[in-house]
């Protein structure tokens, strides 16, 4: 509301001043004009006092064509199929303003009811509500029974049809086979899901086609104003043939279900020991098997690109596994041809090692023990000097941190990294023997697996204190645990370690990530007691899970975790995948894990399939699981295709008998013109 003043207009002509309406009307106002029947003349100037404007009156018709704007971009929608898919999508619906109508087979009219969905138990009755849209949420094996269920006739003729299915050839060729050509067809993939899509659509891919839309203002509008329901929830919209679709899916959903279904065949379980990759396989398999196998299957069944994923993948892990078993071979040939005499050496070092123990010399230290985690608290800022041995990329990626904390960092490998480790202010070493001269507290084992025995044995451990700790950080323990205790004097302190992380899973920190460690000779000594838990404690300064856990247990869970996760990485690098324009969250899980593996070399993933007892078994189990899976889908259809032959024979049975060829009559000229029809080729 406004008020003002008094205010005094100029003189006006008479012309100005005719009676015909403004288009600016003024509510409550008071103008005090004097007129003289006819004549339009003003008798004197009067004050014009504005009492009061209605100022949002001009609003309010821009607010009235936004409202019809708003509510023109409204629609009718019909959800055929309304389990937990269409559930999903009608909540969207509904909080967007459409009107959501819902049919299925099922009792689904509680859930409606609480949702603000019109829910219809007959397929007449919901069409005769003239929808705008026939949304088809029902399952891939169901869709074709659905579909011709519903009575087309009671529904208006510019009625638009979309399906959802993960598969796009397929409801194609149906809906384009089934209904009457003045129906519009939209086919469209949403690539999530109610798990995948819980926390909102932003971002998530949804590929459509517009298969059929007829050449019509209103029906073309239809169609974007659907598309805009995604639009709107800011997903990546893909528009792409259904052909073009089905070959990406074939690569990329169907292969991420089928290794979330092997895996689940493998009852994967959480160890205290997970990696992000291993996680990453655990949320696979949880988001694979909540979908039923029957969408599975569909994707298989409906799919004609499937078969052929399936095929390629079981090559890949065939040959991965011929690639393993072949390289175990060599290594068990060569170790046949070795000259005897091994044995007995290790035989008397384990009697050099018992009578050590047994003449008190030693002491092993109790994970338990109280006065390690004391003396860690009372020497944590002291210093340490660490030799790494085996400078290559973990090397350099721990003696970064090492020497961000203060430490002294030695380090000496067979190849030359001089170079580097002046970068990385590391006293770097081309002589073994110089090297253990510099006394260093620690020796830091960073070989690979596979070399970690010739590396050990190089070493002039005589030149070394009597009190050095050895540690090695390799992803198997029993292997390196026994190759210590049958190696090393038994005045060396012994620590197996696991960083369950490398340069790419912690380059961005340590925090939250496992460290596993083993304390299997320390001698009882408050020196060597701190000096253990100093070393220790760079890892835990880091953030770093720390977790004591014997040797054998850690290679008990790294079997069905670690090397599970390698496995399926390398048959998926076989498999050579690429992104698509449709990628799922679970197919760019599948991406990750395989660029993550394949940047390890292969002597690692071997080294946890030859050292590791329980990798063997793993394998086969792995192996077992694929096998049931094909079994079970070959099942099914082998139990489809037998139902189409005998309902076929059936049919054939129910046919009235005829004859074939037509009857010949005496007259001869049935035979020549019998005889021209027939095609020469």
């Amino acid at each position: 509301m406004l008020c003002s003043s008094t205010f005094y207009p100029p003189q006006l002509k008479s012309s100005l001043y005719s009676i015909n309406p403004h288009p600016l009307q003024f509510k409550h106002s008071f103008l005090h004009f004097s007129l003289k029947n006819n004549n339009t003349n003003v008798s004197s100037p009067k004050t014009l006092r504005i009492r009061a404007i209605d100022a949002a009156q001009s609003f309010d018709h821009e607010s009235k064509l936004a409202i019809q704007f708003h509510n023109s971009q409204k629609l009718k929608i019909a959800i055929v199929g309304f389990g937990n898919f269409g559930q999903f999508l009608a909540a969207t619906l509904i909080r967007q303003g459409h009107t959501v109508l819902a049919y299925s087979r099922s009792d689904y009219s509680i859930a409606a009811r609480q949702m603000g969905v019109t829910f219809f138990h007959n397929p007449d009755d919901l069409c005769e509500e003239h929808p705008e849209v026939i949304l088809l949420c029902s399952s891939i094996i169901s869709t074709q029974k659905v579909l011709l269920s519903l009575p087309f006739q009671r529904l208006k003729r510019s009625t638009l049809f979309v399906d959802v299915l993960s598969v796009k050839e397929f409801p194609k060729n149906l809906l384009l086979e089934v209904l009457p050509n003045y129906f519009d067809i939209i086919c469209s993939h949403p690539m999530f899901g109610p798990e995948s899509g819980r926390h909102g659509w932003k971002g998530l891919t949804f590929m459509y086609d517009k298969v059929r839309i007829l050449d019509e203002d209103h029906r073309i509008a239809r169609c974007q104003k659907f598309l805009n329901v995604f639009a709107r929830e800011g997903c990546r919209m893909i528009e792409m043939s259904c052909g073009d679709h089905d070959i990406y899916a074939a690569g990329s959903q169907f292969i991420t279900h089928t290794v979330g279904r092997v895996l689940e065949g493998l009852n994967l379980e959480s160890t205290p020991i997970n990696t992000k990759g291993y996680e990453s396989l655990l949320d696979l398999v949880e988001n694979t098997a909540g979908d039923s196998f029957d969408l599975y299957y569909g994707l298989f069944m409906f799919n004609k690109n499937s078969l052929e994923m399936l095929e390629k993948l079981n090559f890949a892990f065939e040959d991965l596994r011929k690639e393993l078993i072949g390289r175990l071979h060599h290594v068990v040939r060569e170790q046949l041809f070795e000259n005897a005499g091994k044995s007995q050496s290790m035989q008397d070092n384990n009697y050099a090692l018992s009578k050590y123990y047994l003449n008190g010399s030693a002491h092993i230290l109790s994970p338990k023990d109280d006065r390690s985690s004391n003396s860690s608290q009372s020497n944590e800022n002291s210093k340490l000097k660490i030799a790494v041995i085996g400078f290559g990329n973990f090397g350099q990626f721990l003696a970064k941190t090492f020497v961000h904390l203060g430490h002294e960092v030695l380090a000496y490998s067979r190849s030359d990294y001089s170079a580097m480790a002046q970068k990385l202010r590391v006293s770097y070493f081309s002589d073994a023997d110089d090297l253990c001269e510099q006394h260093p507290e620690v020796i830091l084992l960073c070989t690979s697996i596979l070399s970690t025995e010739k590396v050990l044995k190089s070493l002039p451990v005589q030149r070394l204190k009597r009190s050095t700790l050895f540690v090695d950080v390799l992803s198997v323990k029993e292997f390196p645990r026994n190759l210590f205790l049958q190696h090393l004097p038994p005045y060396f302190d012994i620590l197996c370690t696991h960083p369950m992380f490398g340069p790419e899973s912690g380059k961005n920190g340590w925090q939250g990530l496992p460290f596993v460690f083993d304390k299997v000779r320390v001698v009882r000594d408050e020196s060597r007691i701190s000096r253990c838990d100093q070393f220790l404690n760079i890892f835990a300064s880091e953030g770093c899970q720390m977790v004591e856990m014997s040797c054998a247990e850690h290679d008990w869970h790294a079997a069905g975790s670690q090397f599970i996760t390698h496995t399926t990485g390398r048959i998926l690098e076989r498999l050579k995948l690429e992104a698509t324009p449709i990628n799922t969250k679970g197919y760019e899980t599948l991406l990750s894990l395989m660029d993550n593996t394949v940047g390890d070399s292969f002597d690692l993933y071997y080294g946890l399939f030859l050292y590791n007892l329980n990798a063997m078994e793993q394998l086969e189990r792995l192996d077992q699981a694929f096998e049931s899976l094909k079994k079970q889908l070959f099942g099914r259809l082998h139990r489809i295709y037998r139902k189409q032959v005998f309902e076929n024979e059936e049919l054939v049975h129910a046919l009235p008998e005829r004859s074939f060829l037509p009857e010949i009559s005496e007259d001869s000229n049935a035979v020549s013109s019998l005889t021209d029809n027939v095609d020469p080729k």
